[in-house]
This record gives C-alpha cells, sequence and structure tokens, in this order.
C-alpha cells in the first residue's frame, strides 16, 4: 500500500512573530522555529528527496535535514508564499490600526477582498498545484518532503479534497504541522494534517 507520499511541513516561527510574510519577505526562522521543525520531524527521516521553497525559513531548514540524512534537496520556485501585496511584513494589529475595514473585508471573503497589490489568488493556486502536480509525476512511487508556507500547503490540500478556494481559508495549518499525501493507483488521499511524524 505504499504509492506515492508527499509529506508537507509548514516552516516555524519566524524572527519577528507574527505577520504578513509573502515571496517579498524573507526572515529567516527564530530560535523557537528551528526548534519547532526539529522537534516535528523528530529522528525519522523517511524521506526520498526534499523539495524546499526558496525563502529562507523553508530552505535553510531543508538543506540542514538533507545534510544530515544524506538525502538530496531541490528547491522549486513556485513553492514560495502567496504575494500579500501591501501587506508584506506588517503585523495583524498594524494593518486594523491603518485600515480596520480593509483588514474586515479580507477575513469576511479572501476570495474578493485581496490586499492591495496582493498576488491573483488563481494565479497561487494555479502555480502551486501545477508544482504539486509535477512533484507527484516526478517521483511516483517515492516518500518526499515539501517544505513550503501555510499559503502553499492550503492550496495543495484544498486541491487534493477538491475544496473551493473559499474553503481553502477555511484549513489551519501550523507552524512546522505536516501533512501527508498518499496516490495509490492515481487515487489521492489526505491521510492527515497537522501532525507529526
Amino acid at each position: 500500500m505504499t504509492g506515492t507520499i508527499i509529506d508537507l511541513i509548514r516552516h516555524g516561527e519566524p524572527l519577528g512573530g507574527r505577520a504578513f510574510r509573502g515571496h517579498n519577505i524573507d526572515d529567516a526562522l527564530s530560535e523557537k522555529g528551528w526548534e519547532q521543525m526539529w522537534h516535528a520531524i523528530g529522528d525519522d527521516s523517511p524521506w526520498d528527496h526534499i523539495i524546499t521553497s526558496p525563502l529562507s525559513r523553508c530552505h535553510s531548514f531543508a538543506r540542514a535535514l538533507a545534510e544530515d540524512n544524506g538525502i538530496n534537496v531541490t528547491t522549486i520556485d513556485d513553492f514560495k508564499e502567496v504575494g500579500f501585496g501591501s501587506w508584506e511584513g506588517r503585523t495583524p494589529d498594524q494593518i486594523k490600526t491603518d485600515n480596520l475595514k480593509e483588514y474586515e473585508d479580507f477575513y469576511k471573503d479572501p476570495v474578493n477582498n485581496r490586499p492591495p497589490g496582493a498576488e491573483i489568488l488563481d494565479q497561487f493556486i494555479q502555480r502551486t498545484t501545477s508544482a504539486f502536480e509535477s512533484v507527484c509525476n516526478e517521483y511516483k512511487g517515492k516518500h518526499v518532503l515539501i517544505v513550503a508556507h501555510a499559503g502553499v500547503i492550503r492550496s495543495i490540500v484544498a486541491h487534493t479534497i477538491h475544496a473551493t478556494p473559499l474553503g481553502m481559508y477555511k484549513i489551519k495549518i501550523a507552524n512546522a504541522g505536516i501533512s501527508r499525501i498518499r496516490i495509490i493507483d492515481g487515487k489521492v488521499t489526505l491521510e492527515f494534517i497537522n501532525g507529526q511524524l
């Protein structure tokens, strides 16, 4: 029952704490973030290959894990986080202070009320799910780890369970949470979300 196994792990807490970090913000992992990642992975490293976002909050850990375990790692640009436009690098409190209505509108309907200058949601979903499908095809029958971001993992999980773009925003992806997708004879199943190994 092995098939193709794709594990997805969200990066740990970055330096600076909670903020809207899209693909234009490249904060490194905090000490706590590194601890979260190593704790989630544990002592087991069953992967045939590791794939990572190019952003350092993912890439640094992916490289360290790969080196420790003698696993090859590949960086895929399309797994970088969604672009948040004018919200990049700002905290929720800062946005609420500057423009409460803009913030409230986004949380009521994040599909139709994007932050100013944000990446077009359909384009983000297309780039992340296309990259995911390419990984599934290239590593068929293998066990792969993708180190990425909350938005990227939400997009892939939503794609797997046929959720709408609005439904994607109802999926919580925790820092260092691991999700697993298995493919057997073309059947794609989400086995768990926000777990640990």
